[in-house]
């Protein structure tokens, strides 16, 4: 099983995300992602940086761990700019950079900001261009599009990936699943229908399975009670587990064996470096 870490960018400095990046890194994570958002979900007013400027800046201070975000908004971004982006991230990172796209999540950001379609239709129905057209320009050639949202004549772009980019998309619904068969590497399962997985993995086709898991790590018994307080309070209940090192090593070994070969882990401290290094140590190298 691959750990990751999942570090929303907000909330923190520059320096204090580089930290938390190369600490992961030293510990044994495989990647970090951030998340996308034009203002922080449920913390109106917190300071927040941009997913992809973020993704540069930690890949330009790591050597090693991916980059990405869990999940890149389709809708804030042109396609062939975005495909501009990846592959300028994958090569300037060395082949680090993993794409992970969906069609967004939080309508009241699309209200918000006139971010166009509003709808949940319509928004599927532009991810799928948009995932056609960034096939189109990572192939090298040149070629025409001719959709709804968008019509390219004579697009070309260059340079060409260095590998194929992996492409992360998550969610359950049967369109979304389409796509997931159709375009994704990676399959991010929503924790809440995780009693589906064994009926749902044929429709993913290729894609491998990864979760996102919000942790309350507890590293010694007497520190419980408090750590769950303040799990809950910035996660809630849904998704979260708050455990020590024996019971996540179960938790996850469960996850394994049921499919998921990689974890987004989220931890409710803001990923302190001891505390990556506290669980790299123990549930990673237990796991392993």
């Amino acid at each position: 099983m691959e750990f990751h870490l999942f570090l929303p960018q907000m909330r923190m400095t520059a320096p204090q995300l580089v930290e938390r990046a190369q600490a992961a890194e030293a510990a044994g994570f495989g990647g970090i992602a951030g998340m996308d958002h034009l203002t922080p979900i449920g913390a109106a007013g917190q300071p927040m940086f941009e997913a992809m400027t973020t993704c540069t800046w930690l890949a330009a201070h790591t050597s090693s761990i991916t980059v990405s975000s869990l999940v890149l908004c389709d809708a804030f971004r042109h396609p062939a700019v975005l495909a501009q982006q990846a592959v300028s991230l994958d090569h300037m990172s060395g082949g680090r950079f993993e794409l992970g796209i969906g069609w967004g999540s939080a309508v009241e950001e699309f209200t918000t900001f006139g971010v166009l379609p509003t709808d949940g239709g319509g928004r599927r129905r532009r991810l799928k261009e948009t995932l056609e057209v960034l096939e189109g320009l990572w192939s090298g050639e040149t070629f025409d599009y001719d959709g709804r949202y968008f019509n390219l004549q004579g697009a070309r772009q260059a340079p060409v990936p260095l590998q194929r980019i992996p492409i992360l998309i998550g969610g359950a619904g049967p369109k979304t699943m389409a796509l997931v068969a159709a375009f994704a590497d990676w399959w991010n399962v929503h924790i809440g229908v995780l009693d589906r997985l064994d009926e749902m993995r044929g429709a993913a086709g290729r894609a491998r399975v990864s979760i996102q898991q919000l942790v309350g790590y507890v590293p010694a018994e007497q520190d419980r009670a408090e750590i769950a307080v303040v799990a809950q309070r910035r996660f809630g209940t849904d998704g979260l587990i708050v455990g020590s090192a024996e019971e996540l090593v179960d938790h996850f070994g469960d996850l394994g064996e049921r499919g998921v070969e990689r974890v987004y882990v989220g931890f409710s401290d803001f990923a302190r470096p001891e505390t990556l290094s506290a669980f790299a140590e123990t549930v990673i190298a237990m796991l392993r």
